[in-house]
Parts: C-alpha cells; structure tokens; sequence
C-alpha cells in the first residue's frame, strides 16, 4: 500500500467487517467444565471471517485508487446469488443491465463501456458487436469485479462510461478445495417443452456434427462455385463436358442434382413435446502454496464447473397502429449449457520477483427451439389466416484465454544473488510489470432452420386450426453461422516511487500492444417449394415434408440454392491494431492532497470488408477490389488522451473522508462490423442492422466528483457527481422498411450529454434495537439526465433532440440483509429497478419505444451447519415480473422471464 493511507488502518478492519456484513461470531467451546467456569476469566470469541480478509483487501484498494472506482468481491455476489458476471454488476451503482448480457454505464450503451480480464483486453463471442457479452463469465471463477468510472492514462482511451475488469480467482495461501452441487427450476418450465432430435453430444454444449454442414453441400459450392441454383448447376455441367440431347435433358439433369445435394440436409427437423429435465449445477476447485525455503514459494488453483438447465418463454409482441389485428406470439424453449475450467500457477521469490499464468476455457451453448404465429399487414386476424415460423438453432460460445504476468523489483535477495554489487544502483523500490494475453473467443451456429407455414385461424379469436409449410418462394431456410475473434494483448509498466520529508512522489509508465482479428462467415441456403402435387403432403411432421419421397417427387417442384448467390453482405473480415506509450505522475502532499496527472498516446489502425467466401471469380471476388472502396474501409486514428484526478483526504464529518475531482478526454470507437455497409439480423433482436463506412469515433469529455466517509462503526456513504460530454455519439436510428420488420441504422448524432449523481451507502441497523443488529441495510441510488441532438445525418427523426438510448432517469439497487448472532444462518433480500429507458428512437413521426421498469426481487438464504458445510437457496424474480417495451401506449414487446428457484450444498476446506 502507498503512503498515502495515514491513520486508515486502524479504521479498514472495522470497515471491511461492515462491508463483509457478517457479524457473526463462534463461542470457543460448549464443553467446558465446571472448573473452568468457576474461574474467573474474560470470555473468549472467534471472528469468523467468513468474508473479512477479501472486504478488508477491497476496502483498501477502493481507498488507494486515484480515480472513481468501484469493487464488487466474490462472497457478495456469492451471498446475493448472481450466476454470472452480468447479473452481479446490476448491483453497482449508475449500472444496469441490457438483454440480460450488456452493461449500461452511467446511461451510455454497452459500446461506451469496455471489458477487461486481469488487465488485459480479451475477444467477443458476440455475433454483431465488439463488446463483450458479460453473461459468458461464471461468477464462479470471479475473485473480484472492479469498475472504473472516470479515466487515468493507463487503461485504454477507448473509455465512455467506464470499465469493467473482471479478476479471476488466484492461488491461495495453503490447501484449499470446495465441491458445490446444485439444481433448480423456473416456474415457466414447469411443463412439457418444445424440443428436436439433435446430437450425442448436446448434454456437453457442443454438437457432434449432426447439425453441422454435409460434405456434399460443402464440395458442391466448391465445385459450382457458391451457386448452385438449377441454371448454373446446368451451365457448369455442360462446361464439365458432359453430353446432353437436349436443354429439357440438361435441365432435368440439373434439377435431379439440385435435388440430391437438398438431400444431404439434416431434415430431421420434427419439433416435438418433451419433458422437462431438472436444472444441474456442479463446481469445484484445489489449490495450494506451497514454501521452498525462505524465498521460495510456488502455487496452483484449478477448478471447472458445469450447469445444464432448461427455460421456456412466452413472448408477445404487436404492433403499436394496429395492436388487435397485427400481433405474434413466440413460445420459445431453450436447453443450456455452461461449462468452465480454470487453471492458475504462480511462482514468487522473496516479494521481489513473481510469475502467475491463467489458463481459463468458457463454453455457453444454448440450444432454442420456437414456434411463432404471428398475423402483420398482408394477413390480419380477422381474416381468418396468418403465418407461423419454426426454428431451431444451437449456438455455442467459447472463449480460451491464456495469460502470464510477471512482477519484478531489485530488493535486497535479488542483489545479493548478483556478485560485485552489479544491481546495487537500481532503487529497490522501482517494480517492472508486464504481461501477455492470447485469447481466442468463437461462435459457432452449426445450423439455424426457419421454417415458413400458413395457418388458418379463428378470425375472433386467433387461435391456429391448421398449419401447412407454405409453397412459393419462402419454404425452408438453413443458416451455417461462424465466428472467430483472436485478441493479442502485450504491454509493461514501470513504477518508481519517491519519498520527500512531507510528500510522496510516483512516476509510472508503459506500453500497450493490442492486435485484435475477427472473421464472420454465414451461410445461408433455401430449400423451397414452388409446387406440390398434392397440398396435403406439406402438412403434419417437418421431417416428413422434408422427407425424400416429397423431395425426390418428379411432381414436386422443390428447389435448392444459397442465398446472394452473386454477392454476400452478411460476412466480414475485420482486424485493428493499437499501439498505445502511456506516462503519469502521482504526487502526496502531507497525505492530505493527491494530485494524478497522465497522458497516453494511442496509435489506432482498423479494417473492416465485406467478405463473399463464394468469390471465385474477379467479377464475384471474394473481397472489394476497387480501390476507393478499400481506403474507405480503412480507419487510422493518432491522438493523446490526457486524464487528471485531484484527492482531498481527511476527517470532515467521519474517520475518513475523501474527496475526488476527475477530468479527462476519451473516444469511443465504433464496432467492426458498423462501419461496413452490410445489411444483418441482429441475433438479440432479431431487426435489420444496417452498417455505415462513414461512422466516425464518438470524443468524450470526463468530468467527476465523489465524496466519500467511511464511519469507524462500519458505515459508509458516497455521493458521486458527473457529467459527460460527447461529440460525434455513435447510435442507433430507425430506418425505413416495411410494417412487418424493424429496421435500424448506425449514425454519427450532432453531440450528447449526460448529467447525474450518485448515492450509495451502507448502514448497520442496530441503532433500532438490540433484535436489528443482525440486519444492515445498503443500497445505491443513480438520478441522472441525458440529452442527444440527432443532427443532419439522422433519417426524419420524430424527436431531433431526446434523451440517449439505453438511459434511465434513475437507476435503484437495495439490499437487505441478515446475519444471525450464532453464524449458523444468514439472509439477503436484492431489490434492483430502472426508469424507463429508450428501446427504439421513431422516425417520420412514428413515436419512440420505451423498456419499461422492471422490479426485480431476488432473496438468497444460507445455512452454515458446520464450518466447511454452506447449504443456499436462492428465489428470483419474486414479483414474477415481465420485460415490457411500450410505444404510443400500446405494449409492443412482452417477455416472461418467470421466476428462478435453485438449492445448493458446498462443503469447502
């Protein structure tokens, strides 16, 4: 620790202990004789630390930080119930959280806010954005979250609302290991769920290349060159020098072999009732240190986990001018599974030198089968017909992360292991600090099925009486979705601190390296029917109207081809390049005053094309040739982002007290895949994405304040001020299509603003009586504006000047909490609510779509039978509320989450 904590640590423990809300102590011993209670003796109690070691470390690190930081350690989220990283940030103040994956920081979207993993920056298994979708880390795995909200020079300048650093789990001090089983339900599986025949190998997250792409399919792009429509099949055939007597022969040879390759599909695509299995949950970890003399010490954690559960969901959704008449429904049933491993070593010799890996592996599949019925402009209920879509589709996630940092200072061993007094020279108190990150995320959708069919329906009602696949042009539709994200992360740090009679002086710095890669391939073919010989044949089983016999039927018209045969806007290449030299000077006067000042140079260089892995001629290249549009797909950007903090520490109105001033300058760049002009489905959404070559990186004024006491009972109080000024705001508008499809469009608005406070607190409820002392009491409370001015560039908005999208006028986070005097029980009840923030800014007058507040109610109860022994059970969403998108007062999307039971047993030693 620096210098700079004066008489604080007298005070951290009391601190920590609060903040680790576990005042539970153990009497020595119930079997003490009568003798023993004759003497006369002071009572002896043990602390149970259940939680004071980490929340004492989290308490000093928040107090030494230069800029607004704030931490959330392991046994919080462990004592809330959070599964993921995601859910668990919902619980710091100005966050909330976006499709159940993205964070909001201070009312900016999930773009403004970056994510790290020890430091280093780590790839995005994410279809259509560059963030990191935060669901995909296990807080299993997690020994600390820590978020920076205003900027210093040593993160990158790719900061908006602020920064997430996820901190793995690192060696422990001696033996240690845990085994947690667990199982759970939700209330809206609790019956049969819609379900397919898939692979051997769905139980582990992964498919076994039953759903894959065939080899014939494959061979035949290759071979016809990405299209293998009947006239180029025929056209190909004839170059090969085959021999035909006539067109009509060539034709029909053709379309017998257009046929054959449709065959090679995995049409086993019946969608059935199945029954629900029980959700299960398994964890485990080992580590130990181990000491090699006096200097010596080495070390390793190794742990994995595994969750298979199953959810069902019921989604409504209508459109706002004609609710009654144009509406769908989508019940939807989803099977995952979430695994992880994790492996850490570390060697360290006598505090001067050290080396730690990180070894972590993340797999999150989720395997959806739905069925919806919708009625939109063309078909109305009251008509008596409408449409229903089948779909399946198995996406999985991975990331594989490998890290090794190092830390080393030229004390005392390390110059007495150098004869002749070689290093002697060197201060000992100058650290070096470097590391290396390769990591790899990728997502792979082995098949997507979209299957199209017209229904007939109760016109009063709307309720399905028949269903057939539809004959025309749109039958059957099979997507082959992969992406690979490959991020290189590099860089030092160099630290040497000075100390005066009355003040301390630190100079740092270093350099970044960043190399980040990404491919998106899609492939998208149709099977279609333009004609059958007998319309009943495309009712009953999908497999049977897709079987052979339909297929292979001369009276069947039945056609097979990829789609964008000539082009393909829906993949991309993409890479970025960032070199950044960061310098800062951090100075203590009379450790009252911190003054932080620093700058960082970043060197930015992008790449971004529209990729047609089917080129295979120079008018049907694979990439753009013209040379316009190559520099137009390129980005170099070349600037200093300077940052500067000011502390005041004391004892005004508590033991201690600080006071933060923050400023800085930032940017925020816009993701891969945006500035390419590709038109793609966002796989959240499902709404028509369209990209912009023209978007340019968002610049972002910084300013903070925060005020913050620490009680010696243990309470604490923080009020945060901010406000942020952006020029060039990267967002989305609403572009033109038609009623039945959403549409949305990337743009550069005129400027942005956001101005809000922050309240947080902890308080001990023993003041009420002596039965309250076992409960306290904390919370954060976000009020905060936004205002965006669209500009020129915007398509006819409604509102030229509106608040953000994503942003909430507060943000509400409660915790109530028990702690019984005998350790034995403990009790957490989580409230969690936004305002209403922007969904969908309109255009042409069409009003804007707002996500409505949802109250969320979480209560989490633990038993502690012995001292290696925690059984929790933990209940979620106890309001049962619903996720709600309103747009001129009609409820326009609607999702019931349902309410999460789960129980777990852990025995840890």
């Amino acid at each position: 620790m620096k210098n700079v904590k004066f008489q604080r640590a007298p005070l951290v423990l009391a601190i920590a202990t609060a903040s680790s809300l576990v005042p539970q102590a153990w009497a020595q011993d119930d079997n003490i004789s009568v003798d023993q209670v004759a003497a006369p003796q002071i009572e002896e109690v043990m602390v149970q630390g259940r939680l004071m070691d980490s929340a004492e470390t989290l308490v000093y690190e928040r107090l030494e930080e230069e800029v607004v930081t704030d931490i959330l350690g392991s046994e919080m989220i462990g004592r809330v119930g959070d599964s993921n990283v995601a859910a668990a940030l919902r619980r710091v103040s100005g966050l909330s959280l976006v499709n159940d994956k993205f964070v909001y920081v201070r009312g900016l979207g999930e773009r403004y806010s970056s994510t790290t993993l020890n430091g280093a920056t780590v790839p995005s298994p994410d279809l259509t954005r560059n963030v990191v979708p935060l669901d995909v880390f296990p807080t299993s795995v997690v020994e600390s979250l820590a978020v920076q909200k205003s900027y210093s020079a040593d993160k990158a300048a790719t900061f908006g609302g602020g920064n997430v650093d996820i901190r793995t789990k690192s060696i422990p001090d001696d033996l240690t290991y845990f085994v947690e089983l667990g199982t759970g339900m939700n209330s809206e599986s609790s019956g049969d769920v819609l379900s397919y025949n898939g692979g051997g190998d769905d139980s582990l997250g992964t498919d076994d290349g039953t759903r894959a792409m065939p080899v014939g399919i494959t061979a035949a792009l290759r071979r016809f060159q990405g299209d293998i429509s009947v006239t180029n099949i025929r056209d190909t055939l004839i170059k090969e020098g085959q021999q035909f007597e006539s067109v009509a022969q060539a034709d029909a040879a053709a379309k017998a072999l257009n046929r054959e390759l449709a065959l090679n599909l995995n049409r086993d695509i019946s969608i059935e009732n199945d029954s629900v299995d029980p959700q299960y949950d398994a964890k485990g970890a080992v580590g130990n240190r181990f000491y090699l003399g006096e200097n010596w010490e080495v070390g390793f954690l190794a742990g994995g986990s595994y969750k298979s559960r199953w959810n069902e969901t019921v989604r409504y959704a209508r459109n706002y001018g004609n609710p009654e008449q144009q509406f769908d429904t989508k019940n939807e049933s989803t099977y995952s599974v979430d695994m992880s491993g994790n492996l850490n070593l570390g060697i360290r010799f006598a505090d001067e030198h050290s080396l730690s890996t990180t070894s972590l592996f993340l797999r999150n599949t989720d395997d959806e089968t739905s069925l919806r019925d919708y009625f939109d402009e063309n078909r109305q209920m009251s008509d008596g017909r409408g449409n229903r879509e089948y779909t399946l589709k198995f996406e999985e996630r991975e990331m594989r992360v490998h890290q090794i940092n190092g830390q080393h200072a030229i004390g005392p061993e390390t110059k007495a292991m150098i004869p002749g007094g070689v290093l002697n020279w060197v201060p000992e108190d100058l650290t070096i600090d470097w590391f290396y990150s390769d990591s790899v995320a990728t997502t792979d959708i082995p098949n997507e099925v979209n299957v199209y069919a017209d229904t007939i329906t109760d016109p009063d009602t709307g309720h399905v009486e028949s269903s057939t696949v539809s004959v025309g042009t749109k039958s059957a539709d099979y997507r082959f979705t992969e992406l690979e994200d490959n991020v290189i992360n590099q860089g030092w740090s160099a630290t040497l601190p000075l100390e005066f009679r009355s003040s301390t002086l630190e100079l740092s710095g270093g350099f970044a390296r960043t190399e980040k890669g990404r491919y998106y391939k899609q492939t998208q073919l149709r099977l279609d029917a333009f004609d059958v010989a007998d319309s009943s044949s495309m009712g009953g089983a999908l497999g049977d109207v897709f079987g052979d016999e339909n297929i292979t039927n001369p009276d069947n018209d039945f056609v097979f081809d990829r789609v964008g045969s000539t082009t393909n806007k829906q993949s991309y290449i993409a890479a970025t390049l960032t070199d950044a030299v960061f310098g800062k000077v951090d100075w203590t006067l009379n450790e009252t005053w911190r003054a932080s000042a620093g700058a960082r140079w970043e060197d930015y260089n992008q790449l971004a094309l529209d990729w047609n892995p089917y080129g295979y001629t120079i008018d049907n290249p694979q990439i753009p040739m013209d040379e316009e549009e190559l520099q137009d797909a390129t980005y170099v950007d070349d600037a200093v982002y300077p940052s500067l903090s000011l502390t005041y520490m004391g004892a005004f109105w508590a033991e201690t007290f600080q006071l933060r001033f923050g400023a800085s300058k930032t940017a925020v760049r816009p993701d891969l895949r945006e500035i390419t002009d590709a038109i793609y489905i966002d796989p959240i959404t499902d709404e028509q994405i369209k990209g912009n070559p023209n978007a340019r990186p968002s610049e972002i004024t910084n300013l903070d304040i925060r005020a913050e006491w620490f009680f010696d009972d243990g309470d604490s109080l923080t009020v945060s001020t901010y406000y942020k000024d952006i020029v060039d705001p990267i967002e989305f508008f609403e572009a033109g299509s038609s009623d039945t499809n959403v549409a949305r469009e990337i743009i550069n608005a005129e400027s942005g603003e956001i101005t809000g406070v922050e309240i947080e607190g902890l308080k001990n409820l023993g003041f009420m009586g002596g039965f309250m002392e076992s409960f306290f009491l904390q919370g954060n409370v976000t009020l905060q504006e936004t205002e965006l001015v669209a500009g020129t560039e915007a398509d006819a908005p409604t509102n030229p000047v509106r608040e953000m999208t994503g942003a909430s006028e507060y943000v509400v986070n409660g915790m109530l909490g028990f702690d019984s005097p005998d350790g034995m029980h403990s009790a957490t009840l989580g409230y969690n609510v936004f305002g209403d923030r922007l969904y969908l800014a309109g255009r042409n007058g069409a009003p804007d779509a707002f996500e409505k507040p949802f109250h969320s109610v979480d209560l989490t109860y633990s038993w502690y039978p012995t001292q290696e022994i925690t059984v929790k059970a933990k209940m979620q969403n106890l309001l049962d509320e619903s996720i709600d998108i309103e747009r001129a007062g009609v409820i326009v999307f609607e999702e019931k989450p349902g309410q999460s039971f789960s129980l777990s047993a852990q025995y840890q030693f």
